[in-house]
């Protein structure tokens, strides 16, 4: 254990103050658009400030508040504000569409619900026809550009205790309806300390957040600040060519999301040969998606920099993690080292634990864990009968205690019988040279039960993939034939949900599942 960093053992309010106490002066947040920056020492002012204002509006420890805002100054403070008071925060998504938002309002029935006055996105006019449709409607509270202070003399005492729920979020959907999970400080507190400690994050460092701060990783970024004293560059958005500017600007050493950011990374770098854009950057981390093994060598061969892939979820933040100093073997064909808050479990289709080195479903229990869903209902199907958490991922757990996630229960294509993983099939196409990102799907099909379709996104605007050419690099690979697609789509931008720019494999089977013209394989 890296003693640099503190254990987990009080509210995140009480984590976060500690660290600016001893921090003081020192950087912590920089708004990437406007170049405005706070020290830790002004962020905890604010957040006091803003606390007060919050808790002269109504908000008490214990209040459901949820939070619409993007990746910014505000949301930042405010997440530490409603941390000050205690209160129970609901973050949502800033791109979510107003149906979404409704869902998620009508399940957490919040009391407060914060918005930004005068949102790009208009979240602040269409805010209060939305409240009105909830059963008890939220009273609406409009964050102005300096934000709101009182005086914090009179707020009650902040929060010790780390075991009470004080995070409702919404899982990504991208299989069915979003769920509410509920988590406490210490899950998000020890996801962040260990992300800190895989990073091998110090204060010189300086990280990003370009995702959606709603989504659970930002409350886990900013509780790695917290461990590491490390800086963060925000941006509302991740637009490639403004992201990287801006990062180098203001020497980013640490960055990444998910694979769909290093994918663009790299992409940013090819179109300017040369000098590296981003000097400075020493380490990609991120997760959410499947990571293409060949990645690895490609980020560090292309931006000086190392590629560490990790795996979590909604439900779980940080399960595993690759480390700045793992092998390039265990950051290409893993995705790290189990992280010392879950007990890892890996089953067959009936239960039983599988031997080391053996597929098999994902189950996780220990104090990273979320507290389970909001609906109760679900929680009897998510859990079985010991306790453990099904994941309903699939993986390998490796004699070197890293974790090999392979893919999803659902991702199983079933093509004449027999199983074929879509991760596997996305791995050896994404090695293609004209292959930007893909997405391996299975479609119903009469006489396979289920055809397998790739789905291309390609790396230059002017290329071309045929189907014969993307069966040959199969055969090339002497993968066996009944892994070949049987239909290949290319695709301008495959559709990403809004949470780390995961790929929605939802609308790409809606989109293609059509009988492909002709079928001329298999």
């Amino acid at each position: 254990m890296d003693t640099r960093m503190p254990v987990v053992e009080t509210s995140f309010w009480m984590a976060f103050e500690r660290r600016a106490v001893a921090a003081g002066a020192a950087p912590l947040v920089v708004d990437g658009l406007s170049g405005v920056a706070l020290s830790w020492a002004q962020v905890h002012a604010q957040a006091e400030g803003l606390a007060a204002w919050l808790s002269a509006q109504g908000v008490t420890p214990g209040a459901v508040v949820s939070w619409q805002l993007p990746t910014g100054l505000p949301s930042f403070v405010l997440q530490l504000a409603l941390a000050r008071i205690g209160a129970v925060q609901s973050p949502l998504i800033s791109v979510y569409g107003a149906a979404e938002t409704l869902a998620v309002l009508r399940r957490n029935q919040p009391a407060f619900h914060v918005v930004l006055d005068g949102d790009l996105a208009g979240l602040d006019q269409q805010a209060p026809a939305l409240l009105a449709q909830m059963q008890q409607p939220a009273k609406l509270l409009c964050l102005g550009g300096p934000l709101p202070q009182a005086d914090p003399a009179d707020l009650p005492p902040p929060p010790a205790d780390h075991h009470t729920v004080r995070w409702l979020y919404a899982t990504s959907g991208t299989t069915s309806e979003p769920k509410g999970v509920r988590h406490t400080d210490e899950s998000v507190l020890r996801a962040g300390r260990n992300l800190a400690l895989a990073m091998a994050a110090q204060p010189e460092d300086v990280g990003t957040i370009a995702y959606p701060i709603a989504h659970i990783g930002g409350a886990m970024y900013t509780a790695m600040l917290a461990a590491s004293g490390a800086s963060v560059v925000l941006l509302p958005r991740f637009q490639i060519a403004e992201a990287v500017q801006v990062f180098a600007r203001h020497g980013v050493s640490l960055s990444g999301g998910s694979t769909a950011h290093y994918q663009a990374f790299l992409g940013e770098q090819g179109r300017s040969p040369g000098p590296l854009l981003m000097p400075r950057l020493r380490l990609l981390a991120g997760g959410g998606a499947p990571k293409p093994p060949d990645l690895v060598a490609r980020v560090q061969a292309e931006l000086g920099c190392v590629l560490a892939h990790a795996y979590g979820m909604t439900e779980a933040p940080l399960v595993s993690a690759g480390r700045v100093d793992d092998t390039p073997e265990q950051l290409a064909w893993s995705d790290g080292a189990v992280c010392d808050t879950f007990e890892v479990r890996l089953t067959d289709a009936e239960g039983r634990t599988v031997a080391t080195g053996t597929e098999g479903e994902i189950r996780l229990r220990g104090p990273g864990l979320f507290k389970g869903y909001t609906d109760p209902a679900l929680n009897a199907q998510a859990f079985d009968e010991d306790g453990w958490f099904r994941t309903g991922d699939l993986g390998r757990l490796r004699p070197d205690g890293h974790l090999a996630v392979t893919g999803r229960l659902k991702d199983i294509i079933i093509r004449k019988g027999e199983n074929i993983s879509a991760r596997e099939v996305e791995d050896v196409l994404s090695r293609h040279p004209k292959v930007g990102a893909v997405a391996v799907i299975g479609l119903p099909d009469a006489e396979r039960g289920e055809r397998v379709c790739a789905v291309v996104e390609l790396r230059q605007a002017g290329d071309r993939l045929s189907f014969a050419e993307m069966v040959a690099w199969f055969i090339s690979a002497q993968v066996m034939r009944q892994k070949i697609p049987e239909q290949l789509e290319v695709v301008d931008t495959l559709p990403r949900l809004a949470s780390l720019n995961k790929v929605s494999k939802a609308a790409l089977r809606e989109r293609f599942a059509h009988p492909p013209r002709p079928l001329p394989f298999n």
